[in-house]
């Protein structure tokens, strides 16, 4: 065949960029849409929680809308996926109701090419939800968890890892401290280089304590080599000193920023310094790597849409056609947050936990679409 007939040819396969843009189109129309709606009802949602859970605490009206609001932008990016399902699904649900793919398809346009404005705005979605949302949603969810950690859980210790080292702060009986150690040993809450500062009520100042090491013991701080110094008095040397302590454990893992309340940005250099810090910072690592996964995620659940809805007018079974398809991804969500708690127990890789659940939904649904059109 001579290069002249061919050409005609390979013209006719190339989407055009009008058809492009109507098709991303259509696609942003139907994810603006499901956005509007998913949100208005996780926002009505986390406001009925949130009155169920203040109505003891003596909260108002205007602080539980506030802490809905903040942490409203975390939940709708863990929706995410499902609203870019949804909308795939509408759109080109809606393009086989219309007869345009048909149309489009006997012009020589491949489903493969017909693919790709959708699969290009979901990627756009994913990196904006990333490197956009991502951070905004982290700021506001860590507003909220102080919120929450002071009206709902009366919270009083307060813990931060930064290039300095660690800053702790307890409340005990007889006042507040301050707490703050250059590292701590792997394995163990063993302080190094521990600098005490202790506050008596109403944040006055009390005294002051460099200790060598501090170790947490039951219901105490355990201080070695340390210097005791009050203000207007010589400092005085133990070599031992206990602070108490309510603290344990776990309560100070818990205590460590959590995952989603850092940005996409920062997520490197916390992790850097927590390792630095001889903490494990697994979570942080995970939830890393999940968020880098996403526009992948999004890119499969636009080819299990395809799958399920560009059938759905040849099998004439449209409501059992779709209702497949968002069970397929419900499914797929599921899976993906037993994987994620699988890494988390440290059993699996991190890369492995965070990319299986994209992974393999985008193959699976290239698998069925491949089988679905190319026999």
């Amino acid at each position: 065949m001579s290069m002249a007939s061919t050409l005609p040819a390979m013209r006719r396969l190339r989407l055009s960029p009008t058809l492009t843009k109507y098709i991303a189109r259509q696609f942003f129309l139907s994810f603006a849409t499901f956005t509007f709606a998913i949100v208005a009802i996780i926002f009505l949602a986390t406001v009925v929680d949130l009155i169920d859970r203040l109505a003891t605490k003596d909260a108002s009206l205007s602080l539980t809308l506030e802490m809905a609001l903040l942490k409203l932008p975390h939940l709708s990016q863990e929706a995410m996926a499902f609203t870019v399902l949804f909308a795939a699904m509408t759109t080109f649900w809606r393009l086989t109701r219309s007869h345009e793919l048909v149309v489009a398809r006997a012009a020589g346009v491949s489903v493969w090419q017909f693919l790709l404005p959708v699969l290009g705005s979901a990627l756009l979605v994913g990196c904006l939800t990333v490197t956009a949302l991502n951070p905004l949603a982290s700021v506001l969810l860590s507003r909220f968890e102080r919120l929450e950690a002071n009206y709902i859980h009366n919270e009083t210790s307060f813990l931060a890892v930064s290039k300095t080292g660690l800053w702790l702060r307890q409340a005990d009986r007889d006042g507040q401290s301050v707490i703050h150690a250059t590292r701590v040993s792997p394995g163990s809450v063993l302080l190094h280089d521990v600098i005490v500062f202790r506050y008596a009520e109403g944040d006055r100042f009390q005294s002051r304590i460099d200790a060598d090491r501090a170790q947490l013991q039951e219901r105490r701080w355990r201080l070695s080599e340390a210097w005791f110094s009050k203000p207007g008095e010589a400092s005085v040397y133990h070599e031992e000193f206990d602070i108490p302590t309510d603290l344990t454990v776990d309560k100070i893992q818990e205590s460590f920023a959590p995952p989603e309340t850092i940005a996409f940005w920062n997520l490197p250099e916390f992790i850097e310094i927590m390792d630095a810090a001889g903490f494990s910072a697994l979570p942080h690592r995970l939830q890393l790597h999940r968020l880098l996964a996403l526009p992948m995620l999004f890119a499969a659940m636009v080819l299990l849409a395809a799958t399920f809805s560009m059938r759905t007018q040849r099998r004439g079974r449209v409501g059992l056609v779709i209702m497949a398809g968002l069970l397929t991804g419900f499914l797929l969500y599921f899976m993906s947050n037993f994987v994620f708690a699988i890494g988390l127990s440290g059993t699996i890789p991190v890369v492995l936990a965070a990319w299986t659940p994209a992974g393999v939904s985008l193959m699976l649904g290239a698998a069925m679409l491949l089988h679905l059109e190319d026999g």
